[in-house]
């Protein structure tokens, strides 16, 4: 029976056809992990991350892509596997300095605010940390939960889409299309405004306070308005 006709029946509620496609694909899902190897993690591990990403592909396959299903699992199966990766072994360290400024920052912010009835400029947060206006920037941005172009845009049934795939793989032109698909379904769900400052920040990898000039706001503006872009994001694709 083709994969395709097995997939239908499992998203169907077949059970018996969908593990058939996984057990078709498990090869698949090997050749994977062998891309991941060496990074502290057993290969039987890693191969019960990507086998997770492989029944994600099953549910989640649409029938109207131009694409083997194969082709359209690579990504979901190789995403869950960094996924894992990323949660289990912290890809993006910080030193220890900047975490301490990233706690002054922090502190000195919510003084500010609390006693100015405002949001604090860089400027005042340098006078109350002692710190450059510098340091402050590597610091918010190195403590921000959107630390990197890596950072889930959203996540919906446990499967997960990246804005940028940080981790170095080969891909064919294919997989990268797919990819280039979601990201771009969902800038279009924003108002201009929120996809400037997307484009900004994940694609020309603008720091928030470049971002802020361009777009005539601060950059405490910035840092909020980005968090609350990446769960509208969320919540457009679970919707």
């Amino acid at each position: 029976m083709e994969t395709t006709s097995l997939i239908c029946q499992a998203q169907a509620g077949d059970k018996a056809a969908r593990e058939q496609v996984i057990t078709e694909n498990v090869g698949l899902v090997w050749s994977i992990v062998r891309r991941f190897l060496g990074r502290g993690q057993e290969a039987e591990d890693l191969f019960q991350i990507g086998v997770i990403g492989l029944m994600k592909a099953v549910d989640k396959f649409d029938m109207g892509y131009d694409v083997k299903f194969s082709t359209y699992a690579v990504p979901m199966i190789s995403g869950e596997i960094k996924r894992y990766l990323r949660d289990n072994n912290s890809l993006i360290k910080m030193s220890r300095s900047i975490k301490e400024n990233g706690w002054k920052v922090k502190q000195a912010r919510e003084r500010l605010s609390a006693a100015l009835g405002r949001d604090a400029t860089m400027e005042e947060i340098a006078t109350a940390t002692e710190l450059s206006v510098e340091d402050i920037v590597i610091a918010i941005e190195a403590n921000s939960e959107i630390e990197s172009i890596y950072q889930t845009i959203y996540q919906g049934d446990g499967n997960e889409i990246y804005l940028v795939d940080r981790i170095p793989e080969k891909k064919d032109e294919t997989e990268k299309l797919i990819d280039r698909m979601a990201i771009h379904q969902l800038m279009d769900l924003l108002e201009e405004d929120e996809r400037k400052l997307i484009q900004y920040r994940y694609f020309e990898e603008k720091t928030q306070t470049v971002a802020a000039e361009l777009l005539g706001i601060s950059q405490v503006q910035v840092s909020r308005l980005e968090k609350k872009i990446l769960l509208k994001m969320r919540k457009n694709i679970l919707n």
